[in-house]
């Protein structure tokens, strides 16, 4: 009997005319064997050096301290200045501008070296292992596909599930609020499943998450191991936390940076984590002496770092939650745990910190003198806190500079490894001093797991896996490093660490690449980068930026670019969801847009226009954009249309002088930015019906984008609670932005006048 080309191509049996005369064929899946090892990646989010206790913080981690007590912590660990490349370089074990994430995945920059993804030449671990039999979960932080391809329109290639997970729960985004996230399972949006009033925090449902995932696959197929990626979103801000973890940490910070960092280093040097003779480096411009700041300022920077400490605790105590299920499953002891940080501490609260973190990302500086009237709001949901530079370096102690930068306090982390099987009970607690960094953790688990990268997956001819394995490390402390050469770069900050030498610059936007100065040192016996020996010793600075240049170009880091924030509003191209014409015409019923894939309204002047069948009474949102900390909100409210522009709690509140029709209604606000400030004006049916000044327009509103025919997440305006879904009929609403005033500016100015009398 002939077979069918499915059956050519598959089947191994004999088909015969009866069951008598044929032989049956059972696909054998694959699976990677009894004993293979479950596998779990706890990525940190912005946390520095010292920040673990067990690196020298007096902030409780006991449950990550006890890991490092039964496994081992290594202390010359290195990662990318910066969160997406960090995670690409994670989990494919390749350089970073190799894989096409040279920054965050937000842009694209029409260069492979900033795809916005990952590219599908460079299988992630979780795409290889799932090939091999294991099952794959991803709970927490994505931040890996291009932003603009977040929302429920797609395309899902690039999301978790594209990408080798079988499961994922998390958020998209570079960041979310804690209390009220946005949230992203397996290919769809989800609500959370409870309000901060219930008690709700996003870690503990990451983890719920987790434990119920392991639960399902080892209740029915306990043989098949796992690969679970966690990868939290503290402690990147906003910094939030219960309440009786920010209690916990009231005045255990009003003694300040200054005696903070200098007790850390004492406590690292104690526990060996520096090496003996390693200098605190020198306070970074703009951090000034803690006893030389105003008592306002003192006392802001000191809630702040008690919030950035409530997180770090309460996160700590969720990774316990962690450790506790999978030793109640019978399951830790065969689980290569690895915890690491993908960056060092963050220097984007500026050098006040900040209520509202978006503050940064519009340029304003925002004094203490005004924030800490609302200092009891810090770390709860109605604040977006990040802490002042002072608390970033002593974060990152005892280095230099942060976050972004390719000096050691920007790219050196801590990492610890868990393996009760695999780690002879004699390595427990020692410390592993050999240079290592974050493109080597896939090898090395391909090395534990018997595993070769291969060459072509579906199809794709793959890039070589340029990582370093140090499974050799894990059960011999002697043994050398196979990593000898490292570079870094992050928009223009340049540095390269070959054989304990250092060469690096820190860029400055706009400046010279061949222009500007070099630092050179000797990290054998200066870990802080105190002694520049740039001067002295001019031959080996010459042949180290040699040498980066050799690995810039064998790992793809060309063209340099300085570009970073700026990149947000280029989206205005093909084959993206943002039209040519800027026109955005949306018709509910539809899930949240995420803020890039959302129509681009910051810092712009645009019309907003909804069409309604309206009846008396009826109220509600009919667009919302943004969070109870910063936003817009485009509504209903007795019979009368409402925005409130919400600029980081200073609200600009504007009602129609006009009640609304019943019948079919066109209802419209032109929003018209003036520089610095802008102008709002409402329209019922093409009539005029008031106009406000805003006194300060956003350029960014919010990491939270657009919902049509709601609020989604915590609501934009005090003037209604929850989410306010509109009750009536919202036929369609539209977005266009303007690139010109369509009218005479003076006359729009005039109404704004007009306005304040």
């Amino acid at each position: 009997m002939p077979k069918s080309p499915e059956q050519e191509k598959d089947f191994q049996g004999v088909i015969g005319k009866t069951i008598k005369d044929s032989e049956p064929w059972f696909e054998i899946p694959n699976h990677p064997g009894e004993d293979a090892p479950n596998i779990v990646i706890i990525l940190l989010d912005d946390t520095g050096f010292s920040q673990l206790g067990c690196y020298g913080s007096s902030i409780d981690t006991s449950n990550i301290d006890t890991l490092a007590a039964h496994g081992l912590q290594f202390t010359n660990f290195h990662v990318t200045p910066l969160c997406s490349p960090t995670r690409a370089s994670l989990l494919t074990g390749r350089s970073q501008h190799a894989v096409g994430m040279r920054a965050v995945s937000n842009f694209r920059t029409g260069f492979p070296n900033m795809l916005g993804h990952i590219t599908n030449q460079a299988a992630t671990v979780s795409e290889i292992l799932n090939t091999y039999g294991y099952a794959t979960f991803c709970v927490g932080k994505w931040h890996l596909a291009p932003m603009e391809d977040c929302s429920a329109a797609g395309p899902f290639s690039q999301w978790p599930l594209g990408r080798g997970f079988d499961r994922f729960y998390g958020f998209l985004e570079g960041e979310t609020d804690q209390f009220n996230p946005s949230l992203t399972k397996d290919n769809h949006h989800i609500d959370p499943p409870a309000k901060p009033d219930d008690g709700y925090h996003l870690s503990e449902d990451l983890v719920d998450n987790f434990l119920a995932m392991v639960g399902d696959l080892k209740g029915v197929r306990p043989d098949r191991p796992f690969f679970a990626y966690v990868p939290f979103g503290a402690t990147h801000a906003p910094h939030q936390a219960p309440q009786e973890y920010l209690e916990k940490y009231r005045g255990k910070f009003d003694e300040g940076w200054d005696i903070t960092r200098d007790q850390w280093h004492r406590n690292q040097l104690k526990l060996g984590i520096i090496p003996e003779g390693t200098k605190l480096a020198p306070r970074n411009p703009g951090v000034d002496a803690w006893e030389d700041l105003p008592d306002a300022q003192k006392k802001l920077a000191a809630r702040l770092q008690e919030a950035f400490a409530a997180f770090l605790d309460h996160t700590d105590d969720q990774i316990g939650r962690i450790i506790n299920g999978l030793r109640d499953i019978g399951q830790l002891d065969n689980t290569i745990v690895i915890l690491l940080s993908d960056n060092g501490a963050s220097q984007e609260g500026g050098p006040f910190g900040v209520m509202h973190e978006m503050k940064f990302f519009n340029g304003i500086l925002e004094k203490p003198d005004e924030a800490v009237e609302r200092i009891d709001d810090i770390g709860g949901p109605h604040s977006h806190t990040n802490y002042p530079w002072g608390w970033a370096q002593a974060g990152n102690t005892p280095f230099k500079w942060y976050k972004q930068n390719t000096h050691e306090g920007g790219v050196h982390v801590p990492l610890i490894i868990h393996w009760p099987e695999g780690i002879e009970e004699s390595q427990n607690g020692q410390l592993r001093n050999q240079f290592a960094n974050v493109s080597d953790i896939a090898p090395t688990i391909y090395e534990l797991l018997g595993i070769t990268p291969p060459d072509t997956y579906k199809g794709i001819e793959q890039l070589p896996v340029t990582g370093h394995s140090f499974a050799h490390l894990l059960n011999n402390s002697e043994a050398e490093s196979n990593n000898k050469v490292q570079y870094f770069e992050m928009a223009g900050s340049r540095a390269i660490i070959a054989e304990g030498w250092k060469a690096v610059t820190r860029h400055i936007q706009g400046t010279d690449y061949d222009e500007e100065p070099w630092e050179l040192y000797d990290l054998s016996s200066d870990w802080s980068e105190c002694n520049d020996l740039a001067e002295s010793n001019q031959s080996k600075l010459k042949e180290l930026q040699q040498l980066w240049w050799d690995e810039a170009h064998k790992h793809g880091v060309m063209p340099l670019d300085d570009r970073m924030i700026e990149l947000f509003g280029s989206r205005f191209r093909e084959q993206s969801p943002h039209s040519p014409d800027r026109k955005y015409v949306y018709r509910p019923p539809m899930s949240p847009i995420p803020a890039q894939a959302a129509a681009s309204i910051g810092g712009r002047s645009f019309d907003i226009t909804g069409k309604v069948s309206f009846k008396s009474g009826e109220r509600g949102v009919l667009f919302a954009y943004g969070t109870e900390n910063s936003g817009i909100s485009f509504f209903v409210l007795n019979d009368r249309l409402m925005i409130d522009y919400n600029a980081f709690d200073d609200h600009s509140i504007i009602e129609s002088e006009a009640t609304i029709p019943n019948g079919e209604v066109e209802l419209k606000a032109e929003f018209r930015r003036l520089g610095n400030n802008g102008t709002i004006e409402l329209f019922i049916n093409q009539e005029p019906n008031g106009t406000i000044e805003v006194p300060l327009y956003m350029r960014m509103i919010s990491s939270v984008g657009a919902s049509i025919g709601f609020d989604h997440g915590s609501p934009v305006s005090e003037l209604y609670k929850d989410s306010f879904p509109y009750s009536g009929k919202l036929e369609e609403l539209e977005i266009q932005l303007v690139a010109r005033e369509p009218r005479d500016l003076k006359e729009v100015q005039q109404r704004a006048e007009n306005a304040k009398q």
